[in-house]
C-alpha cells in the first residue's frame, strides 16, 4: 500500500531558493529582503550534497 504524499506550504523565498538550485550547479541568487532565507538554503543543500537536475 503506498502512502499519500503529504505536502507542506513554503514562502516564495523557498520557492526561488529551490527552483534556482535545481536547475544550475551555482546557486547566485540576490535576496528579496536582507532577511531572506534563500543563500542559507542552499548552502545548507551544497553541504549535505543534495542532487539537483545535473546530477539526477
Amino acid at each position: 500500500m503506498m502512502k499519500d504524499k503529504v505536502y507542506s506550504p513554503i514562502d516564495g523565498c523557498t520557492a526561488a531558493a529551490h527552483i534556482a538550485y535545481y536547475f544550475s550547479d551555482n546557486a547566485i541568487i540576490y535576496p528579496i529582503t536582507p532577511s531572506s532565507p534563500m543563500a542559507e538554503y542552499i548552502d545548507a543543500w551544497a553541504a549535505t550534497k543534495r542532487l539537483n537536475a545535473h546530477h539526477i
